[in-house]
Order: C-alpha cells, then structure tokens, then sequence
C-alpha cells in the first residue's frame, strides 16, 4: 500500500485497533455503570419500601401496646372487683350462717 499524507498503512491500522479497543472499554464501562446505577436505584427503592414498613409496623407496635396497657387496666380493675364481690359473697354467707 502506498503512504498517504505522511502516515504508514500500518500506522493508521495501529492506530485504529486502538481507537477500537478504547471504545469497546469505554462501552463496557459504560454498561457496567448502568448496571450499578439501575442496581443502585433497586436499592434505593428497596431501602424506601423497608423504611415504609418499618414506619408502619412502628405504628402498629404503638397502637398494640396502647391496647395491651387498657387491657391490662381493665383486667386489674375486673380482678379488684371479682374480689370485692368475693368477699361481699363471704361477708353475706358469714351473716347467714350464724
């Protein structure tokens, strides 16, 4: 082949194969930054979901102790009366039977 404007064949042969190789790494870098970016965004999206549920089920958790504590109110305040009946109970048997 014949020189052309001051450059070998085999130069811009040379030359072209790295000019290839780069934009074949420049494409591969750019795809594994779409992978992460897209990955990075699943995360993301995970990590919004996870703290929805953790706010609700904190919520949730709230709303259940608040239940348990009038539950345990009114059973304290149901024992203090089955006791009161109790011993009205004993107190009208005691009257009776003497």
């Amino acid at each position: 082949m014949a020189e052309q404007d001051g450059h070998k064949p085999k130069d811009v042969s040379a030359a072209l194969q790295r000019l290839t190789k780069a934009v074949g790494s420049l494409e591969s870098s750019v795809e594994r930054r779409m992978h992460v970016d897209r990955s990075l965004n699943g995360l993301q999206e995970d990590l919004q979901r996870l703290s929805e549920d953790r706010s609700r089920l904190a919520n949730d958790l709230d709303k259940t102790e608040a239940r348990a504590n009038r539950l345990e109110g009114a059973n304290k305040d149901v024992s203090r009366r089955l006791v009161s009946a109790m011993e009205t109970i004993r107190s009208v048997l005691d009257t009776h039977e003497g």
